[in-house]
């Protein structure tokens, strides 16, 4: 692995791929100043073993004896993207012994951004919130990326030292803190990693080697090298990358960032050899370490197994609910949400997943996807936010911002009580109201004026009016921080009594827990707005009513026959309602008339069997 590996009793293993230098030393800059060859091996690469050398050494690597740069594959840059990389011993008093992971459909997902999370943004202040999120009942905490980029804010997607956590965020030994205090509480922890671009600011590879291509180009900038000369090495860096952080870090799975910008013509893809290692490696450390993917292609190869052609990876992000689900609760229709807004959207995202399988998409102006209904229920993450959907708007507001109370039940009920892999993001619990602007701290002037003028083009489509925040104001990121006192706060408390109902049923109701395609019905009344679903595991059923309209309506549903009880009405009073006819008990004959409030969540499920 590349890197500068402690390895104990004062001496250190330096390794780096560098096959552009013919002569690499290791400068030893601090606390004794040494300068250090390192011999050539195979393949373009370097490497020593050093003498007297302990943690906290820093250094840069000469290249021919002028250039000198950080260490490609740093593991701590404590002064930053531009200054000296340091020597760490990643030798932890692990806590966590019993602890093998979860099983991917046991997964519910908290996403979180470090820096934000806390008025410290740190990985240490963050564990005093993890009693909370057990109590809420998520099992996995999903952090955005915290490999280290410019500055001290950053949503992370501009890191250029894969391997180094982040200094400003507490560096590798505060992550170890946080992923052994996750585990303690069953917590797992899921990270985001960018392995398709990396940041403008600070990125040295190419002084290194051969790791982008001019052959593509992603909308970030130059694409990573995964398929052509030398791709070998480009390949094994970022697999190395992935192991780096479920061997040293315990991760308990991946979340590969925008996959489909990873261009890659191989027989054999890099996507694929890197599930392959991850998976291994699983086996081998006797845990369940998944590979998740954000893609936007709805391409149900990612998550097929090698066997019938796919990828082998183990889920994927489904934007297509999220966009079903937001246009029916917003009513916006601009830009990528033209492609959505009728309820069958909805009803065909719960039914299989991706809404578009082959179809003309009016957004795209051409066909896009495959069909996703062969594909498991538990391969799908679903959110009614995330990152990406409040922070790539104009005003970067959350849903709280942008429906009323009631339809924040709504969309929380039709996660949570999907049969895919739900995921929240923070603060959504209880209703936070902060921004989650996109912001930086580059210190390039040219740079980032560029980011801004970026912006404001990519909000063009949505024809959404006023400025964008300024990404670089501090002031921006300041406002995205929590606000957690108001957990404790009128309907914010209410709120957050409602998400722990709904995870509870979603665990302890057998037709909720089974997360399966096949044994789930879904009818769609366009006319009445409401949503019918059905799931059973067995002899036990649950019905889901979901109205999404402004009347109350009384509708002859199709629950099948016996005695049903009604285990939530969002509409009741306890949960701030208007309150509600819908009955305690529901006797059915095959068909039951309901008197369904407006913008609600109603859950049945079969009480005494069938008659």
């Amino acid at each position: 692995m590349p890197g500068a590996a402690y390895l104990g009793d004062g001496r250190c293993q330096f390794r780096v791929w560098a096959p552009r230098a013919r002569r690499v030393e290791v400068h030893l800059v601090a606390p004794r100043e040494r300068l250090l060859p390192l011999n050539p091996i195979a393949r373009g690469y370097h490497q020593t073993i050093a003498e007297r050398v302990a943690p906290g050494t820093l250094y840069l690597y000469r290249l021919d004896g002028n250039v000198e740069r950080p260490d490609p594959a740093s593991r701590f840059q404590p002064e930053g993207v531009h200054g000296p990389s340091q020597v760490v011993d990643l030798h932890f008093a692990w806590q966590d012994g019993g602890w093998h992971g979860l099983p991917l459909p046991d997964h519910i997902l908290y996403e979180l951004h470090v820096g934000t999370f806390t008025p410290e943004g740190t990985f240490d202040a963050a564990i005093a919130h993890l009693d909370h999120l057990a109590a809420l009942g998520v099992t996995s905490v999903e952090l955005m990326p915290v490999a280290q980029f410019p500055g001290g804010r950053n949503w992370g997607y501009d890191g250029v030292y894969p391997f180094a956590v982040q200094n400003s965020y507490g560096g590798p030994a505060g992550l170890q803190r946080l992923v052994d205090a996750c585990h303690r509480r069953g917590l797992a922890v899921v990270l985001d990693v960018v392995y398709n671009h990396l940041g403008p600011q600070g990125n040295y590879l190419r002084d290194y080697g051969p790791y982008f291509t001019t052959r593509y180009r992603t909308v970030w900038g130059e694409a990573l090298d995964f398929d052509g000369p030398d791709s070998d090495q480009v390949r094994r860096f970022f697999i190395d990358n992935a192991l780096y952080w479920v061997t040293e870090f315990h991760v308990d799975a991946l979340r590969l960032d925008a996959v489909h910008a990873i261009l890659d013509h191989s027989p054999r893809t890099f996507l694929e050899d890197l599930a392959m290692a991850v998976h291994e490696a699983a086996e081998r450390l006797n845990r369940h370490i998944h590979v998740i993917a954000e893609s936007t292609a709805n391409d149900v190869r990612l998550v097929r197994s090698r066997e019938l052609g796919g990828y082998g990876l183990d889920a994927q992000w489904n934007d297509d609910f999220h966009h079903a689900l937001h246009t029916l609760l917003t009513g916006e229709r601009a830009g990528y949400y033209e492609d959505f807004g009728s309820l069958h959207h909805l009803a065909k995202a719960f039914r299989e997943g991706f809404v578009y399988s082959g179809e003309y998409s009016p957004f795209r102006r051409r066909r896009h996807g495959t069909s996703s209904r062969a594909i498991p229920a538990f391969r799908f993450v679903v959110c009614a936010q995330n990152h990406d959907q409040v922070g790539n708007r104009a005003g970067s507001e959350r849903l709280s911002r942008l429906v009323d109370f009631q339809a924040l039940k709504v969309a929380a009920g039709a996660v949570i009580l999907s049969p895919f892999l739900p995921l929240l993001f923070m603060g959504e619990e209880y209703g936070e109201i902060a921004p989650f602007p996109y912001f930086v701290s580059h210190s390039d002037p040219a740079l980032v004026e560029a980011v801004r003028r970026g912006r404001r083009e990519e909000f063009t489509a949505f024809q959404w009016e006023g400025e964008p925040p300024d990404p670089q104001d501090e002031a921006t990121f300041l406002q995205a921080r929590l606000d957690h006192s108001l957990r404790d706060q009128g309907r914010h408390r209410a709120l957050l009594e409602y998400y722990r109902t709904l995870i509870q049923l979603r665990k302890t109701v057998p037709a909720l827990a089974r997360l399966c395609k096949e044994t789930l019905d879904v009818q769609a009344y366009e006319q009445a707005n409401i949503l019918f679903v059905r799931r059973w595991s067995g002899d036990d059923e649950a019905c889901l009513v979901l109205s999404l309209g402004d009347a109350e309506v009384t509708l002859a549903l199709p629950v099948p026959a016996g005695r049903w009880r009604k285990r939530l009405d969002s509409a009741e009073v306890r949960w701030l309602g208007g309150g509600s006819a819908a009955p305690d008990i529901l006797e059915s004959d095959g068909h039951a008339t309901v008197r369904v409030p407006p913008t609600a969540c109603l859950v049945w499920s079969q009480d005494g069997g069938r008659k």
